[in-house]
């Protein structure tokens, strides 16, 4: 019987040592392999770990601001629906679900897709309503460049993304542009927009271009619920957005309305003289 060798030595099996995450065998022999260079190397992670528990030890005395229990439920209940998702995908392989799984729910008139075109979409509106749940609550740090400076912010996200953008007004809906940031997306940048209303309500626009040619096309209204935050989310002219809020959904469907005119009003051409 050939002699079995242990696994290289790497830098994440040495974290994984120095940090306990090991079990005590695999830690002891692990341990047994290590060259002096490797034994510093360790010591030295383990000092640095020390001392960064000893700076932030207070931190373990606070409770969990509630922006990030937030967040970390609703990115939970993303990474259950993405295991169920998988699961029912290898039921289905060889054929189409007549259905559209894992939609959610479709504008009226808007006919039903197959999961594997759902796929970005859906990635999307998640990864909109994850940005929401993590930068609404904000209150020191909300946007990265401010609505004083919009014209700049326009131009900025527009160099990054790749495409021309615009901030829709809401004013007349109730709501101010508080700012924007840069955010990383899977294929390139996005963008996100906040608003606030006089009661300090918030919603997000979130932008981003959409690779998936099939998934460019499809510019019906689609409505997705992840944990508190509904979403409205629609493309056009080869980039996703996505309208995210705590609101009940015919408010949010107004005011993704209003944002979708405007922006159809913007990509319009200009008419001849």
């Amino acid at each position: 019987m050939p002699q079995k060798h242990p696994p290289p030595l790497d830098d994440s099996r040495l974290h994984a040592l120095v940090d306990g995450q090991l079990a005590p065998q695999e830690a002891e022999r692990l341990r047994a392999q290590l060259d002096d260079a490797q034994r510093e190397t360790l010591q030295a992670w383990a000092r640095q770990r020390e001392q960064l528990k000893s700076l932030h030890a207070d931190w373990l005395q606070h409770p969990i601001p509630g922006e990030m229990q937030r967040s970390a439920a609703l990115l939970a209940a993303l990474q259950t629906r993405r295991k169920s998702w998988t699961t029912w995908a290898g039921m289905a392989a060889g054929w189409l679900l007549a259905f559209g799984l894992g939609w959610g729910l479709h504008a009226p008139g808007a006919a039903p897709e197959s999961p594997v075109a759902a796929t970005q979409p859906q990635r999307f509106v998640q990864q909109a309503a994850v940005a929401h749940a993590v930068f609404e609550p904000e209150q020191r740090h909300p946007v990265e460049v401010d609505a004083a400076q919009q014209e700049h912010l326009v131009q900025w996200l527009s160099r990054r993304l790749g495409h021309p953008l615009k901030a829709p007004q809401l004013q007349a809906q109730g709501y101010e542009l508080m700012g924007g940031r840069l955010l990383p997306g899977e294929q390139g940048a996005r963008a996100q927009f906040m608003y606030q209303n006089a009661a300090g309500g918030r919603i997000t626009l979130y932008v981003g271009a959409m690779h998936d040619t099939q998934a460019a096309r499809q510019t019906a209204f689609q409505f997705s619920q992840e944990g508190e935050v509904s979403s409205f989310y629609w493309t056009d002219q080869g980039l996703g957005y996505a309208l995210s809020g705590e609101l009940p959904r015919p408010a949010l469907q107004t005011l993704a309305t209003a944002v979708y005119q405007q922006l159809a009003r913007a990509d319009s051409p200009a008419p001849s003289h």
